[in-house]
This record gives C-alpha cells, sequence and structure tokens, in this order.
C-alpha cells in the first residue's frame, strides 16, 4: 500500500466518520465502463462539489491491497449484481495533481515527478519487473499480475488552471497522459478504466485533444451523472432524518442547481458545513476561481454588467456555451464569461431553455461582494443608489424615491429602453432593478394574493430582519394617489394584519406624456390600534 499505488481505504474511512450522505451509486455507473470503449470518464465541477471524496471512493472500492466490504454492504452500490464482481480488484494509481503542485519546489519539473513516482512504487511493490517507459512497465505488470490498473487522477487540469502561461509545461503533462490514455498499445492492454475530476471541462482544441478519448461530464451537460453533482431533494431528506436542519434555509442558501433527469441539486460542501454548524451563511471558496470571477466581471464584455445586475435581481439570462474554449485564456465575449461562470459554479444553467441564473443566496452574496468591489463604476453606482433608495422609501422620502426609478428608466439599464416604456410590464421591470439591493434582506414576491386582488411588488424581510415590508403598486398614466388608493380599497395589507412591524405603502406612477415619474408613500403599523 503506497501513497500511489494503492493508496487503500483509510481516507474513505474518514469521510464516513463525518457528516456523509450515501453517493456509491456512481459506482455502478462507472462499472458499467470497465474494460470497454467506454472506461475513461471525465467529470468535471466546481471546487467543493465532491470531486475529492468520489476520488477517495474509488481508490477504496477498486483497489485490491484492502479489503473495503465493510465500507460498502450497506451502501447503494451493494444492491447492485456488479458490486462484487469489481470490489477490491484493480491495481489502483491514485494522482492528486494540486498535491503534487503544493509539494513541488520546482513546477517544471513536476510532470517528472509525478512520471517518477508512479514508476517507483512499481517497481518497489514488484522488484523483478522491467520496463524502459512508464507505459511498458504498466503494461508488463498487468500481464503479470493478472490485474489491470484502474486509474483516479483528482484536479487534473489544475496545471493549465494555475499556470496558464507554461505551455511547455502543460504540452509536457498531456504526453504523460497521452502515453497511458492514448496508446493502444498500453490503453487496452493495462488500463482497466479512470476517473478524472477536474472544474473545467477538456479543451476543444489543441494539444488537449489528445485525451479526447474521455467521455466527459460537464455542469452544462452531466448526463448520467447528473444526481452526482450535488445533494438531490432526497439526500437532504435523508439528512433531515438524521440532524437538525432547516429545509428551506437549506434551499434557499445553497439550492438553485437542476437538471432535467434529477431536478434540484445543492451545493454539498456547503450544506455539510450549515448542517454541521447549524449556521446558514456562505461557505463559498474564495480561491483561484474568485478572484476569476472578479477579473472576468470587471471586463464587461458585451454588457455583461447589466447581465449580472439583472441575474442579481433574479432573471434568468441566455447564453450561448457552445463557443467557450473551456479555459481560463481564451475568453473571447460575454458568452465566453457566462459559460465559464456556470463551469466554475457560480452559475446554474438550464439546458433546456439556454438560460443560465444565479442559483441560490450563497451565490447571489458572492456577486454582490464583488460588484461592489469591482472597477466598473457604473455597476457599482447602481448597486449604491439601490441602497439608498430603499433607505429613502422606508424613510417615506417620495420625492428621491420618483427621482431614482427616474434615473434608472432614462439610464435604459435593464433591457427597458426608454423609447418602449409604455405598458405597467415595462415600469415594473425598471422598478424591481431599481430596488436590486433589496436581495440582500428581502424576499421578492411579484403579484402577491392578498385581500381583493393581488399586490404589484413585494418585498417581505428575511426572517430575523428588523426592517419593514415594503408594498409597492404600480400605474400608467394615473396617480400616485392612485395607486395607494388601490392598495387600500382591495386591502393589499390584510395578509400582513398578525405580523408585529411596519408596512411601507408605496405607489409609484409614470406619466407617459410628461415622461416623469411621481411616488406617494403611507405607514402602516401592525397591529393595528384597535381603538
Amino acid at each position: 500500500m503506497g501513497l500511489f499505488l494503492n493508496p487503500g481505504n483509510e481516507n474513505f474511512k474518514s469521510i464516513l466518520n463525518g457528516i456523509y450522505v450515501d453517493k456509491t451509486g456512481i459506482i455502478e455507473s462507472i462499472n458499467k465502463t470497465i474494460n470497454t470503449t467506454d472506461k475513461l470518464t471525465c467529470i468535471s465541477r466546481p471546487r467543493r462539489f465532491g470531486k475529492s471524496y468520489t476520488a477517495k471512493m474509488l481508490c477504496a472500492y477498486y483497489g485490491k491491497t484492502c479489503d473495503s466490504s465493510s465500507l460498502f454492504d450497506d451502501k447503494v452500490i451493494s444492491k447492485f449484481d456488479s458490486y462484487r464482481k469489481h470490489l477490491n480488484k484493480y491495481q489502483v494509481i491514485y494522482l492528486d495533481i494540486t498535491g503534487f503542485i503544493s509539494s513541488s519546489n520546482n513546477i517544471d519539473g513536476i510532470v517528472k515527478k509525478i512520471r517518477a513516482s508512479i514508476i517507483d512504487e512499481i517497481k518497489e511493490e514488484y522488484p523483478d519487473m522491467q520496463g524502459n517507459s512508464l507505459g511498458e512497465l504498466l503494461v508488463n505488470v498487468a500481464e503479470y499480475s493478472s490485474d489491470k490498473f484502474f486509474f483516479v487522477i483528482d484536479e487534473w487540469d489544475a496545471l493549465f488552471r494555475e499556470y496558464k502561461e507554461k505551455t511547455k509545461l502543460q504540452e509536457e503533462y498531456i504526453d504523460f497522459l497521452r502515453e497511458v490514455f492514448k496508446n493502444g498499445n498500453v490503453t487496452d492492454r493495462a488500463i482497466a478504466g479512470a476517473f478524472m475530476t477536474g472544474i473545467l471541462p477538456i479543451k476543444k482544441y489543441g494539444h488537449q485533444s489528445a485525451i479526447s478519448d474521455f467521455r466527459e461530464y460537464t455542469m452544462i451537460q452531466p448526463s448520467i451523472f447528473a444526481e452526482y453533482v450535488g445533494f438531490t431533494k432526497d439526500d437532504i431528506d435523508n439528512l433531515a432524518s438524521s440532524y437538525t436542519v432547516n429545509k428551506a434555509k437549506l434551499k434557499k442558501w445553497y439550492d438553485g442547481y437542476s437538471f432535467a433527469q434529477v431536478g434540484d441539486v445543492y451545493n454539498p460542501n456547503s450544506v455539510c458545513q450549515a448542517v454541521r454548524t447549524g449556521v446558514y451563511d456562505s461557505y463559498w471558496s474564495k480561491t483561484e476561481t474568485y478572484e476569476a470571477l472578479l477579473e472576468y466581471i470587471n471586463l464587461d464584455k458585451d454588457g455583461l454588467q447589466a447581465d449580472i445586475i439583472q441575474m442579481i435581481g433574479g432573471n434568468e439570462m441566455p447564453v450561448d456555451t457552445a463557443t467557450f474554449q473551456n479555459d481560463m485564456t481564451s475568453v473571447q465575449n460575454r458568452d465566453d464569461v457566462l459559460s465559464l461562470l456556470i463551469h466554475l459554479g457560480y452559475l446554474a444553467y438550464d439546458a433546456n431553455t439556454g438560460k443560465a441564473r444565479i442559483p441560490n443566496e450563497e451565490i447571489r452574496r458572492e456577486f454582490i461582494s464583488t460588484v461592489r468591489i469591482g472597477s466598473h463604476d457604473a455597476t457599482t453606482r447602481i448597486i449604491r443608489n439601490s441602497d439608498q433608495l430603499i433607505a429613502d422609501t422606508i424613510d417615506g422620502n417620495e420625492e428621491a424615491v420618483a427621482k431614482a426609478v427616474e434615473e434608472a428608466h432614462s439610464a435604459g439599464t435593464f433591457g427597458i429602453s426608454p423609447l418602449f416604456y409604455n405598458d405597467e410590464q415595462a415600469l415594473r421591470s425598471v422598478v424591481k432593478f431599481a430596488y436590486i439591493s433589496c436581495a440582500n434582506n428581502y424576499i421578492k414576491v411579484e403579484e402577491l394574493p392578498s385581500g381583493r386582488g393581488y399586490a404589484d411588488v413585494v418585498y417581505i424581510p428575511n426572517p430575523g430582519e428588523r426592517l419593514p415590508v415594503l408594498l409597492i403598486e404600480l400605474k400608467m398614466d394615473t396617480s400616485a394617489d392612485g395607486a395607494i388608493k388601490q392598495i387600500a380599497d382591495r386591502n393589499y395589507p390584510k395578509i400582513f394584519e398578525n405580523i408585529n412591524g411596519e408596512v411601507i405603502l408605496c405607489g409609484i406612477n409614470y406619466d407617459s406624456k410628461t415622461k416623469k415619474h411621481e411616488c406617494k408613500i403611507e405607514k402602516m403599523i401592525f397591529p393595528l390600534d384597535s381603538k
């Protein structure tokens, strides 16, 4: 049992000792590929989405130098016919590429170190085995022992992400992968299967085509591995049966990734952190991907800033993912940036509609933080103006509120051209984005049923927030007073009669002749005084 050759099952034992959700069903999907033309699997996921957990689980399951029956006999995989056939039957080679990077004093020599580490451990296990190359050695060992190799490579693309400029090093690394996985004399004779994880998909063009034989599953098209991207609703229900959790808060903070095959998918690491601590907050890992987010948002390619603002406000935006070259250096346009952010986990993607969105509260706050500290003055100003608008609404500053909505309209920032501002729906779009910062502390509800009708836009404070409800009624070519009168006549505030706090009634009217907005604000305190 070594570091790289047959590392055993201790890593997986440690995982089982923590908060654990059984995702061993993924093994059945991989077992079906063993010794077939589909045996090379590459899965790309954002950071902290369980890639390394899966890699360590596969080492425990496939590695021939340990007995992992007790670890898997009560898991989902044990229900499949293939379970015993492949359990602890292969020579496993486990490579954590980020581990090699962090322990290397000379990054230019890292590929030689990887190759030498494998060869040294194989020769230590089989001292009489000869081979002029790694590939030849793998074939000789497989034929001598009658046991093929299963490769597990975690964070395979780390060299491409962290050392973008070192093309010679990347080519050397690709040659290493080519020797094992695109070599007819080695791959078929010595390799039973392989499982690679990464953050970015395999680059579409150029020298990475050397590993084009891998079957690839991404955040845009996870296919048969969709339910293993993160935690599903069933996984959350299972956690709730063993731990004290607030499922509504888990959904708000960490859900929002979804795939047609499985429905809702949650960020697994963040869910586990919240379950462990009882604190529902952002556990998003600010690594080099955060710097990439800041860098690419600041580029403001093809109106990207306005799209980000729309998504912060809860809208979905169309994106063409086809042109993205699957790297962090060939970003050419707005669609490339959005595609990259999908792969990094900052956006969720609906393959049916071709649209991207911010998936949950955790990520939305990352965007808010990034926009606030970003270098693009216009976007930063929008957020700050929205902060002030909320304060003015609460303070009852009608003139300031009308002016803020007027400025948002005149800017034409949100896909609502001032030339086509001719109905309440257009007015509503501008008002929603003028109040964009409400997303920090409020739940936005449109067409809220209450009293004898539907309130246009209502912002309800998040639990624990000591803020008033904002009830906004919109009118076109009537009056702000008329909007307030409608709120009263139809008794829209009735739904809040049992709360203990303040409701701000805000009527906004746009006069298409004068091209002016007006605002009327009233306040109600609940419970109402019965005298």
